[in-house]
C-alpha cells in the first residue's frame, strides 16, 4: 500500500473513531478501545518509518496525516471496555460494528 492511501486511511479513521467515541455504546466498547490502541501504535510506527516520504508529499497529504495523527492520539478508551454485544447492550446484526469494519478498510486498500 502506498504512503498516500495509507495516510488517506488514517484521515478516515480517526473520523470515524473521533464520532463513535461520542456514541453511547462505541465509547465505551473493546472493540472499539482495541481498534484505538492499534492505530494510535500503528501511526507512530508508520510515522517512524515514512517520515522520510511523508516530509515530500503534497502539502495537502502532509496536514490530513498531522490532522488525523493529532485526533487519534488524543482519543481515550476506556482500559477497562466491555464488548458491547457480548453484554447484551448493542442491538447492531450480527457481524455488524461501525467501529470493526471501518478499521478493516485498510485489508482491502
Amino acid at each position: 500500500m502506498g504512503v498516500q492511501n495509507r495516510i488517506r486511511y488514517y484521515h478516515y479513521i480517526s473520523g470515524v473513531f473521533a464520532n463513535q467515541q461520542l456514541d453511547p455504546l462505541c465509547c465505551k466498547c473493546k472493540a472499539f478501545a482495541n481498534s484505538v490502541r492499534i492505530v494510535k501504535d500503528d501511526i507512530v510506527e508508520f510515522e517512524r518509518t515514512q517520515e522520510s516520504n511523508i516530509c515530500c508529499l503534497p502539502q495537502e497529504l502532509q496536514r490530513i496525516f498531522y490532522d488525523a495523527k493529532k485526533t487519534i492520539s488524543i482519543l481515550n478508551p476506556p482500559m477497562n471496555a466491555v464488548g458491547q454485544k457480548k453484554a447484551g447492550n448493542c442491538k447492531m446484526p450480527e457481524g455488524i460494528c461501525f467501529v470493526k469494519l471501518s478499521k478493516a478498510i485498510i485489508e482491502k486498500i
